[in-house]
């Protein structure tokens, strides 16, 4: 079979029309059409089409010794991915045999590729990729390592791998056989140069814990859990990730990432990756031969071997270095009484200017030095103030914070010599609030904030908080298409529209068609509208906490002031949106198999139940509140409580494998915590069992 030649067209011109229906194209608008099993015939084979894997067909992968790390580990997640799909897994080997199927990874200047790829208008290009078939082979070919490794996890989903399988339970259609249809796909650079996840709020993940249910800070979280975070980073075709700070480090983690094709970055407090949070807690201070005091003035000799500490452990890894000062629990660093904005600014740039020159020293000669200045905090005030007074070396990428709810602090007005980046939460636990559990980012947020970000030029790093992944993978997988198809993504008016329909056609029409992607399309937008914020969802505890208050001074014969009108009647109002969107959710379900129930179940009705039962609850107590009897009242309290044991039994729904109790072992079951969603049930529970007669100490508001 002879091929075109494929001219390089840039990626921001690629919303072409579907080429014909027997050959697999790149060239659609984003989030217009399937991607999941969409290159796979279903029918006879056609001209050109290649015979994968199945009964009577044996193929092979084909990955020279010449390959990156990366390559290698792309190559033997899509054998496997191969074999989930046929029952038959292709080895994987260094050169190809003789009349056999081959898919063959390829990256430039690594061997040879067909002419059908212009090889020449590939050169430079920053994690593009082709895959071509030509007779029995497939190419997969990278414009560089990272490239090539993204071209594997493209056939894999086009073949029907879901890249969130960890997190949604998603499994592909058997094929026997498994038939790629005739393919040409051209994929340009990325938007943005640099895109990551960052592992956060670990307290969920397996792990000991205190008697608080606080996990011990000198507990592992698994490798198992690390692999599945960078697989699904890699899946989604990110190139970066930031694990967990607050944690027993290991050095086998940042190598994982690092030999899988991951930049390995951190916390903006956790500088030049030397674990600062360790300094006395796992002892670095000691082991590094440092006093354990974080103070610039007084241990400035100190603090620079313990930064080298970190540079000297990660140096030979793929790593962007994070410059700058803070405290070491994510804390702004405490400067001497009377110390003046520019007398701050000047300690920042000399503080970094020396981190810069530390790490371009170290580095071996092959490894061009990466930073981030990330300004969170204190710290975007301090710049906007006076950026010109931090003075920051040109190689240092400016990275720009939102406000831990999705919506951008700052921005560039002007680009000046630097590259810019954002820090950017889907998730973010902090005060009462309960974002471990559900979302409150919506595709509205993220869309308008985002067509923000592309027009300041704020494109060479994005690094999302994206907590445990588990309960935000809606926002992830949206985050991860705007950073690679930006301009493409933006062309169309209603981003966040179009993505919700289409997420909801991939993930949930697969059972029961169009009506069943558009009664979930429904059920999400009821949701997001009723969740937008996280406030949503402390309300009801808050109301729930007041109101016993008050039937603790009911039962004790004490005159006692009625809860605010407005709080009752927010309650009332909400409960009605909540029950309409809980209503809808049940709608969608019937549309489903068992196993997209199941995630969506977590994904949509978990948050709604979470908010809709303590609002309920609290309408309750309200009643009880007005009784005219105690027999009416407690029968109200009773009912109350009813609701919120209800919720108890539907968070327990959400714990099957790999999630067996996500929301038990965690601090926000503590009765310490103000975002425990179960302090209401708790706080009931003592008040039924006292007979209101032994009111507890309220319990202390964090922030």
């Amino acid at each position: 079979m002879t091929l075109c030649r494929i001219r390089t067209i840039p990626y921001f011109l690629l919303a072409l029309g579907a080429l014909a229906s027997s050959m697999a194209s790149a060239q659609t608008s984003p989030w217009t059409a399937p991607l999941r099993g969409s290159w796979v015939q279903t029918g006879p084979p056609a001209q050109g089409d290649v015979i994968l894997a199945g009964k009577d067909h044996a193929g092979e992968i084909v990955v020279s010794d010449q390959e990156n790390s990366a390559v290698h580990q792309a190559a033997e997640f899509l054998a496997g991915d191969i074999e989930r799909i046929s029952g038959y897994k292709p080895p994987v080997v260094k050169s190809p045999g003789a009349d056999r199927v081959a898919i063959r990874l390829v990256t430039m200047g690594h061997g040879e590729v067909p002419a059908a790829i212009d090889a020449a208008a590939m050169q430079g290009q920053w994690e593009s990729y082709r895959i071509v078939t030509a007779g029995s082979t497939v190419w997969l070919v990278g414009s560089n390592p990272r490239g090539t490794a993204f071209a594997a996890y493209t056939l894999s989903e086009r073949l029907g791998i879901d890249p969130l399988y960890i997190w949604t339970g998603y499994s592909p259609e058997h094929r026997d056989p498994l038939v790629l249809k005739r393919t040409s796909f051209t994929q340009g650079p990325p938007a943005f140069r640099y895109r990551g996840f960052f592992h956060d709020d670990e307290d969920l993940l397996p792990r000991p814990f205190d008697a608080n249910g606080y996990p011990l800070q000198t507990g592992d979280v698994p490798l198992d859990w690390y692999k599945r975070f960078f697989e699904t980073a890699l899946r989604l075709r990110m190139n970066m990730v930031a694990p967990y700070t607050r944690v027993h480090r290991r050095y086998e983690v940042q190598k994982l990432a690092s030999d899988w094709g991951l930049y390995y970055t951190s916390h903006h407090y956790d500088i030049l990756v030397s674990n600062p949070f360790g300094l006395t807690t796992y002892n670095l201070a000691a082991e590094r031969g440092v006093k354990p005091d974080w103070n610039w003035f007084t241990n400035r000799e100190g603090m620079l071997k313990f930064w080298r500490g970190g540079l000297m452990e990660n140096k030979d890894l793929d790593v962007i270095w994070p410059v700058g000062m803070r405290g070491t629990s994510d804390r702004p660093f405490t400067f001497p009484p009377g110390t003046t904005d520019d007398q701050r600014a000047a300690t920042f740039r000399e503080v970094i200017g020396e981190q810069v020159k530390m790490v371009r020293e170290v580095l071996p000669k092959d490894k061009t030095p990466l930073f981030h200045f990330t300004m969170y905090s204190e710290m975007l005030p301090a710049y906007q103030r006076n950026p010109a007074a931090f003075d920051l070396p040109g190689d240092v990428i400016i990275v720009w914070p939102d406000d831990n709810d999705g919506h951008m602090r700052g921005l560039p007005a002007s680009l000046g010599k630097w590259k810019h980046g954002v820090y950017y939460h889907l998730a973010y636990l902090g005060g009462r609030l309960t974002k471990q559990l559900t979302h409150t980012v919506g595709p509205s947020v993220v869309a308008e904030e985002f067509d923000k970000i592309v027009k300041s030029g704020a494109t060479e790093y994005m690094l999302v908080n994206m907590s445990e992944v588990r309960d935000y993978v809606m926002g992830g997988r949206m985050l991860a298409d705007i950073t690679w198809d930006a301009p493409a993504i933006y062309a169309t008016p209603d981003p966040a529209a179009r993505y919700t329909a289409w997420w909801s056609r991939e993930y949930f029409g697969g059972t029961g068609g169009a009506a069943a992607a558009q009664a979930a399309t429904d059920a999400y937008n009821k949701y997001h509208a009723v969740l937008d914020t996280p406030d949503k969802l402390w309300a009801a505890p808050d109301a729930i906490e007041e109101l016993l208050d008050r039937l603790y001074q009911k039962v004790a014969g004490q005159p006692s002031t009625p809860v605010n009108a407005d709080t009752m009647a927010l309650m009332q109002s909400r409960n009605r949106q909540l029950e309409d969107a809980l209503a809808a959710e049940s709608r969608a379900e019937n549309g489903m198999s068992l196993s997209e129930q199941r995630f969506f179940s977590v994904d949509v009705a978990l948050g709604l139940q979470v908010a809709q039962r303590q609002t309920h609850a609290a309408l309750q107590l309200e009643d009880a509140l007005r009784a005219p009897d105690a027999a009416r009242m407690w029968q109200l309290v009773r009912e109350a409580r009813a609701s919120l044991e209800q919720l108890e039994t539907e968070l327990a729904r959400g714990e099957y494998p790999p999630f067996d109790r996500w929301y038990q072992e965690s601090w926000i079951r503590s009765t310490l915590s103000q975002s425990n969603p179960h302090r209401p049930y708790i706080q009931l529970r003592a008040f039924i069992s006292s007979e209101g007669r032994g009111r507890p100490i309220r319990a202390r508001r964090p922030g």
